[in-house]
């Protein structure tokens, strides 16, 4: 069968749906076969063929002749000998059947496998491009929303559900509002691709700011820790390899520039950046500021730390509800254990002051 109208709606089709026309023609063609099933009872001796320079379809189906026909792909030797004289009993005959010849329900059967086919491509296809921005940050927005959860578009047709808990607690909440999310995981499921998304995962910061960071783009500064109390505060240590490149700088941007876009995509969340340092003291510092130590005993074995801080300065080093420390830790992979230096005098701890004037 000869079409090139077929073939035109083919390409339209792939180009629409953004699927591969290869992908597309095998559904088809499992469409046709299962048509020829439902008039000759099996299509396990047909196959199909496109021939997309010539515009056509053919089905071949392959017969053994027989004296009399008792199953399906059996052709009589009285029919096989209008097609070739010369043919004998158990011989194969391949015949080229035409689409256009089936019935109406084997049509209507194959239409139904097209249509499944094809949503079951386009799931593929989302599945896949979903899966390559595992672990990325894309922009979303909210169509609609009830007490437990928001609904996402995604774009390409998708959505998925957020929950309120994965919001931050700033977030504001209507249809039509932007949000930008972080893929954490992307599974395939009976009814199709599962996209999950957080706002409260740390990556989405880190990717925040490699994307408003050029300097972090092209590998001068690195993020070398992160940690976050979603919707409230965050510390993220920074490290340049570039010693003419300031990377708290490069960071924080002119005036703050940098830094205030991620914070308007945060909804106001706090960010601490500091430098990281090779040396355990300089690194414990940055991290606490801007709390002032008066000394660090660092074992490095344990990656555990003594900071001593004056008694007036203990609650601020340590931070409401412990905050201040607990992202310290996190964002450095150091344990942090907060003295007061009468404590620490009162236990014959020795130490050395970091600030002899203190």
């Amino acid at each position: 069968m000869i079409s090139k109208d077929f073939f035109r709606a083919l390409e339209v089709l792939a180009d629409d749906r953004g699927i591969d026309r290869d992908k597309i023609l095998d559904v088809i063609g499992r469409g046709i076969l299962n048509a020829y099933k439902k008039d000759h009872y099996t299509s396990d001796n047909a196959r199909i063929e496109f021939n997309v320079d010539k515009n056509e379809i053919v089905l071949h189906a392959d017969y053994v002749v027989v004296d009399k026909v008792e199953n399906p792909g059996e052709i009589s030797l009285k029919d096989a000998r209008k097609k070739r004289k010369t043919i004998k009993l158990g011989d194969t005959i391949t015949m080229k059947e035409s689409p256009k010849d089936f019935g109406r329900i084997a049509v209507s059967s194959a239409k139904q496998i097209l249509t499944q086919g094809l949503k079951q491509l386009e799931r593929e296809k989302a599945f896949e491009e979903f899966k390559a921005r595992e672990n990325e940050m894309i922009n979303t927005e909210i169509v609609s929303f009830n007490r437990d959860y928001v609904t996402l578009d995604l774009g390409r047709n998708m959505e998925t559900s957020l929950p309120r808990k994965e919001l931050l607690r700033s977030d504001e909440v209507y249809e039509g509002a932007r949000l930008r999310v972080y893929i954490t995981k992307v599974e395939m499921t009976t009814k199709g691709p599962k996209v999950f998304v957080s706002r409260t995962d740390k990556n989405l910061v880190k990717r925040l700011v490699e994307q408003v960071c050029p300097e972090i783009q092209d590998g001068t500064v690195e993020i070398m820790g992160i940690a976050r109390d979603p919707g409230d505060r965050c510390k993220i240590a920074v490290y340049s390899h570039d010693e003419n490149v300031d990377p708290v700088g490069a960071v924080v941007g002119y005036k703050g520039s940098r830094i205030m876009e991620v914070l308007d995509a945060l909804q106001g969340e706090k960010i601490d950046v500091f430098e990281w340092s090779d040396s355990p003291i300089d690194l414990i510092c940055n991290a606490l500021s801007p709390a002032r130590i008066i000394a660090v005993n660092p074992n490095k074995k344990k990656k555990e730390a003594v900071v001593i801080v004056l008694d007036k300065d203990l609650t601020s080093a340590i931070g409401a509800k412990g905050q201040n420390v607990k992202l310290a830790s996190h964002a450095t992979g150091w344990k942090i254990d907060i003295m007061a230096l009468s404590e620490a005098k009162e236990k014959g701890i020795r130490y050395r002051r970091i600030d002899e004037t203190a």
